[in-house]
């Protein structure tokens, strides 16, 4: 089913626009819900700037980079997340200027990563996001960076909406892979779209031997445009899933691989793995623009509340 889903929305062909017709009244439905519930909701506002970086398109597009790149910029900063994949409930601090408090189970993957990759800024994970801000600020947190923030429509933030070089598919939910209508776009404060905005840099260390992919990444195939020609295989498994080494062992076995090729969110979940693992580094280059933009809104935004 994932499977079948993943195709009409990234790769649609053929038959496949049959399904996507069959399911679009259903997508006019939830659009519009998603539509009313963003004109109608009153937001709260907090007495501190509020950066969220988000997308309308279900699956990576490079929300985890820009947020790691954007929260380096700043001093007593707070990432807030709702910790996708995580064996835990409720709110959970990450890590606390640095340091590192909880391990990936309780964090999930994508806020473990970021702590790791920001040395002074502090990591939250939380259902209510409310209650994440609050406690952000109660430990002295200045900027608070909301990941995957734009649908939370009841919180006042400056919006970052991050767009996709190209979407074959531009339908909400079900037959398409946004979250709300396509012109939603127009309700964020600054739409930076791939290609033109920013650019994603992928390393891939040095590696004589046969590459496994081994990945738990919604929409995989995107990975393929950065795969060195010495993989040999490649194992898919469920956005956010958790490794089982054995299995993996077996698997390079079978293909022949001499070891792993993992994204970094995926290798923060096998830093007690005895395989060798190879990782695709990814970072953004931003515009300064867009960047600057976001400075001046939180310069704006202090010098407002202290006045």
């Amino acid at each position: 089913m994932k499977q079948f889903f993943e195709k009409i929305y990234f790769r649609p062909r053929g038959l496949d626009y049959l399904w996507i017709a069959l399911l679009s009244p259903l997508s006019v439905v939830y659009g519009s819900y998603m539509l009313m519930r963003r004109l109608i909701v009153r937001k709260k506002r907090f007495s501190v700037p509020i950066v969220s970086v988000g997308n309308l398109i279900v699956g990576g597009s490079g929300k985890t980079p820009f947020v790691i790149a954007l929260a380096s910029r700043y001093e007593n900063v707070a990432v807030i997340s709702r910790g996708y994949g995580r064996q835990s409930r409720g709110l959970v601090e990450v890590s606390r200027k640095g340091k590192i408090v909880t391990d990936v189970g309780q964090s999930g993957d994508e806020a473990m990563l970021m702590a790791q990759s920001l040395p002074h800024a502090s990591v939250i994970v939380s259902e209510k996001r409310e209650a994440a801000i609050a406690f952000a600020k109660a430990n002295g947190a200045e900027v608070i960076i909301l990941d995957d923030g734009f649908n939370r429509v009841d919180i006042e933030k400056y919006d970052i909406l991050l767009k996709p070089a190209y979407v074959p598919n531009t339908l909400p939910f079900p037959a398409g892979p946004l979250r709300e209508f396509s012109f939603s776009e127009c309700f964020a404060d600054e739409v930076v779209q791939e290609e033109l905005d920013f650019r994603r840099i992928v390393q891939v260390a040095p590696f004589e031997g046969k590459l496994l992919l081994a990945t738990a990444i919604a929409n995989p195939a995107r990975l393929e445009p950065y795969l060195p020609n010495t993989v040999v295989g490649k194992f898919y498994f469920e956005d956010h899933a958790y490794f089982d080494e054995h299995q993996l062992a077996k698997k390079m076995e079978e293909v022949g691989a001499d070891a792993l090729l993992v994204t970094q969110k995926d290798a923060v979940k096998m830093d007690r793995f005895k395989l060798p693992v190879v990782q695709m580094k990814l970072k953004l280059e931003i515009e300064e623009t867009i960047l600057e933009s976001i400075d001046s809104y939180i310069k704006k935004y202090k010098e407002l509340h202290e006045e």
